[in-house]
């Protein structure tokens, strides 16, 4: 069963079956962006077990641990797929434009945002051999970085994001516990509970958990 919803301009994006519990599981609306005040097409997440299932089937998709994706989607976005950071990451998996167009999908599409993030991290898998520690540093601060220092850079942000998301990995590996802190991540993105960036006029930026009015 494949079912069909209407976002940006005329396009359509398919919801697997996976994330198609019923139309009721997603909703477009328009909302400014925090960053240009311009009016853009958002998505809000009513479902939290059916993102959850969608994240479950498209890691399968590739071939990776579930526990793997969540872990990272927990860390790039706290499940929040409109999330936008100051360089243009956008969404679940907070795709760069650069790697949404190598991946040949539309970062502003939930589905396509978890496909093209995990391609990136199998094929990151595959390119450092199944070394996990070096495949979240490539994705969190890039290939190049990863290369000049022969190992995880001396980043602290990189650093920290990597020690985060092998522990909840690790952590995951308790019977209940990954379920358990997968529910209560896509839990947030169904309540708007996120950790929201916001740029003020001067150029400083503002990091402020909230709920955002549906």
């Amino acid at each position: 069963m494949r079912v069909c919803f209407k976002l940006s301009g005329c396009a359509a994006f398919t919801v697997l079956a996976a994330w198609a519990g019923g139309p009721g599981d997603l909703t477009s609306v328009v909302r400014t962006d925090p960053h240009t005040g311009k009016l853009v097409r958002t998505v809000i997440v009513h479902n939290p077990a059916a993102l959850s299932a969608a994240v479950d089937q498209i890691a399968a998709q590739q071939s990776l641990p579930p526990e793997l994706v969540h872990s990272v989607i927990r860390a790039e976005s706290n499940y929040d797929p409109n999330a936008l950071s100051r360089k243009g990451a956008r969404g679940l998996m907070q795709l760069e434009p650069e790697t949404a167009r190598r991946f040949g999908v539309d970062a502003s599409n939930p589905v396509e945002n978890l496909k093209g993030g995990t391609k990136y991290l199998k094929y990151l898998l595959e390119r450092y051999h199944g070394d996990y520690s070096l495949a979240l540093a490539a994705y969190n601060a890039g290939e190049q970085s990863v290369a000049r220092y022969g190992g995880v850079p001396p980043f602290p942000e990189t650093q920290k994001y990597v020690a985060q998301v092998t522990e909840r990995i690790s952590r995951a590996q308790k019977p209940g516990t990954a379920r358990q802190e997968i529910k209560a991540g896509a839990a947030d993105a169904a309540n708007g509970n996120h950790v929201i960036e916001l740029v003020q006029p001067d150029g400083t930026v503002r990091y402020i958990s909230r709920q955002e009015p549906l």
